[in-house]
């Protein structure tokens, strides 16, 4: 007769929390603050990014999730795939996942719902990418290219040529480029001071 297997081998808790000093920065952002225009939502961003990596709590990446017509911060991300463990855990996983809590459902699109903005320090990956119809943003906005992120080691996996003709086609407005090279000279910065390149082998 086989013994039962302790139950903490066949499941455990997972939670995606924001870093400590994340949460004592955005307490300092006031509630009401507007960012009114994509590139001062975009500094904002990437120098959430530049902080992760000061404060060595991620990889080189941070997103946010705005209220695109008031400019107001509804909640931020950065990458934490080396402090968690989690190969999911990127910045617009977990901004996406923060703003879906806080406005209390899965759907950022649906009724009642601000005009949900996405901002990333870089273009998403392929795993970002396939999120970003289901979150319900109807916006997104990059800085960093997806060459800028492979320069440096990244694997940003299989993403189609036409994936921008592909979000706007569903109704998700795309503008790229905004602050690109303040976005990539963090992605530079962390490659220069030997940032772990997580994910790069290429499968």
């Amino acid at each position: 007769m086989r013994s039962a297997a302790p139950q903490n081998k066949r499941s455990a808790e997972i939670a995606i929390t924001i870093p400590p000093w994340m949460s004592r920065t955005l307490d300092g952002v006031a509630e009401f603050e507007p960012y009114a225009s994509s590139e001062e939502r975009m500094a904002f961003v990437v120098e959430l990014s530049r902080e992760n990596i000061a404060q060595g709590t991620g990889g080189p990446f941070a997103a946010a999730v705005f209220d695109a017509g008031s400019g107001r911060l509804i909640a931020a991300g950065v990458n934490m795939v080396t402090r968690l463990g989690l190969s999911i855990a990127h910045a617009e996983i977990v901004a996406l996942a923060q703003a879906q809590a806080l406005l209390g459902g899965f759907d950022l699109g649906g009724g009642g719902m601000p005009n949900c903005e996405l901002v990333s320090s870089a273009e998403p990956c392929a795993m970002c990418l396939g999120a970003i119809p289901w979150s319900g943003v109807r916006s997104l906005v990059c800085g960093a290219r997806d060459e800028d992120a492979r320069a440096v080691g990244f694997d940003e996996g299989a993403k189609r040529e036409d994936w921008v003709e592909g979000l706007e086609a569903r109704g998700i407005a795309v503008r790229r480029d905004v602050l690109r090279e303040s976005a990539a000279a963090v992605l530079r910065e962390y490659a220069a001071m030997g940032g772990p390149v997580y994910n790069g082998r290429k499968g």
